[in-house]
């Protein structure tokens, strides 16, 4: 996972001089290669404990190791090409669409970067075993709970999404181990997600979570941790961005479950053929 990937999905949870290395590494990631740990805590004007905090809050075991990331995050892209916020309400029309579709592309490929083989795997194999899989969101992550569920039922996955947070709780108190919960939320703070995650978990079912990068309340009971890109609150409209991330992780979830189940894709070519001849009638 590239380190401009990781800093910039935490970098609204940082502390003060968290931040301060946040944004120096991102505005001038080639002073970064050429500093130690030392040199880089007198630039930004913080400790050279913070240096080493920084670096293994972002999961490497010390400076050393960061900045041979960043090396290499030099190499393979540039540190920012998200436009994300920029779209301005006197853009024309082309300008706002040339924006909103360079966001998407990048917020597609921090999103594909932040979920790694082995994770989507995992979720794929205990999705595909679970004997009742519920999905929970709220709002527009609700959207996105109900439009997996609908993908899943096509592959004759039981599957439940409903938007209510008191039914979503009813539901997570039948569960048991052989059952799976989906938790969908941005923030990873949602209220309503926690209370159904924590029943879940005292009624033994397996958590999946998907929300930004980093421990959050919903990801820390999880078994399998997925990520989507977050959204700066103060630079939206709305979750257009976040709905975006989400949907590309639901969707390489469906077509890796489709690859691996010849009875789903039975079942997904059925009712696909069912719908088109009552179209066509």
């Amino acid at each position: 996972m590239s380190a401009f990937v990781k800093i910039k999905a935490v970098k609204d949870n940082l502390s003060a001089s968290e931040s301060k290395l946040a944004a120096f590494t991102l505005d001038s990631p080639g002073a970064v290669r050429d500093l130690s740990s030392q040199e880089l805590a007198n630039v930004v004007g913080v400790s050279q404990s913070s240096v080493v905090k920084f670096a293994q809050k972002l999961g490497y075991k010390g400076y050393p190791a960061f900045k041979l990331a960043v090396i290499d995050a030099l190499n393979r892209e540039a540190p920012d090409t998200q436009l994300h916020g920029q779209i301005a309400l006197n853009d024309s029309f082309d300008t706002m669409a040339d924006k909103l579709v360079a966001s998407k592309i990048s917020v597609l490929n921090e999103t594909r970067s932040l979920n790694d083989r082995v994770m989507i795997e995992a979720a794929v194999e205990r999705l595909k075993n679970a004997r009742r899989i519920l999905l929970c969101g709220v709002g527009g992550s609700a959207l996105v709970s109900k439009d997996f569920a609908y993908k899943l039922q096509k592959l004759g996955i039981a599957a439940m999404a409903e938007g209510d947070g008191h039914v979503q709780l009813a539901m997570a108190a039948t569960l048991s181990k052989d059952d799976v919960v989906l938790a969908i939320s941005e923030s990873g703070e949602t209220r309503e997600v926690v209370n159904v995650v924590e029943e879940a978990v005292r009624s033994q079912a397996t958590i999946i979570s998907l929300t930004r990068y980093g421990d959050t309340p919903v990801s820390h009971h999880a078994s399998i941790t997925l990520y989507s890109v977050a959204e700066q609150r103060a630079a939206r409209l709305s979750s257009i961005l976040a709905k975006t991330s989400q949907e590309l992780v639901i969707d390489m979830l469906f077509i890796a479950l489709t690859q691996s189940s010849r009875s789903g894709r039975k079942l997904l070519e059925k009712t696909n053929e069912v719908v088109s001849r009552f179209r066509r009638g």
